[in-house]
């Protein structure tokens, strides 16, 4: 990634154009010569780029906190788990995300029960949660549980504790999450994410 910036003063300077081409690459590599960087996805890339390499000025300039996380919202198909993968190789060691679908913890709380929600909301690990939403309320010996809400209710608490962000995408907004959450989870969301969002007239890629 040396080709992608200049060193002045010990500062890094990303070429944005030549990030944009290293994506598309990656893209094509992870997803096939199908992907491709969209002109449209220009801003919202440049705001998961300015995140990542931790940009704080730039960051400032967008109403950004580098301590948060991202909340990546948009329509169904519009790129936004393929993006936040792409993007991973700008993020420091320390601050590298790992993306888990929130319909594969639901099965595993089918499976495994409440230790799951532990599992996930106390791990010192920067998760980023995949369509938070399309998840369904699951019971585990008959005891029915918001698994996902729950755990979002502990990662709130290690954010606050231990500065350590949760990052997540999903197709609804806010009204209807704290339909699925609660008031109380939604409250914390706003504490918790950085809010990118795609328009709401971006057709579906994979079609």
């Amino acid at each position: 990634m040396e080709e992608l910036f200049s060193i002045q003063n010990n500062v890094k300077y990303y070429n944005f154009k030549a990030c944009l081409m290293y994506l598309d690459k990656i893209g094509k590599q992870k997803y096939g010569p199908h992907f491709k960087i969209r002109k449209e996805d220009a801003e919202i890339i440049y705001k998961l780029l300015i995140y990542a390499i931790g940009d704080e000025e730039n960051c400032f300039k967008h109403n950004f906190s580098i301590n948060k996380g991202i909340l990546l919202l948009g329509p169904v198909g519009c790129g936004k788990t393929s993006l936040m993968t792409i993007i991973k190789p700008f993020f420091s060691p320390d601050r590298q995300l790992i993306i888990k679908s929130t319909r594969e913890i639901t099965f595993e709380f089918i499976n495994q029960g409440y230790p799951v929600i532990l599992k996930y909301g106390k791990s010192l690990k920067v998760y980023c949660f995949d369509d938070l939403g399309i998840e369904k309320n699951q019971k585990h010996f008959g005891n029915e549980c918001n698994t996902m809400g729950e755990i979002l209710l502990f990662r709130y608490e290690i954010f606050t504790q231990m500065k350590i962000p949760t990052h997540g995408t999903t197709n609804l907004n806010a009204e209807e999450l704290e339909v699925l959450y609660g008031q109380r989870v939604r409250s914390r969301l706003r504490e918790m994410y950085n809010l990118i969002a795609f328009d709401k007239s971006i057709p579906d890629k994979r079609k």
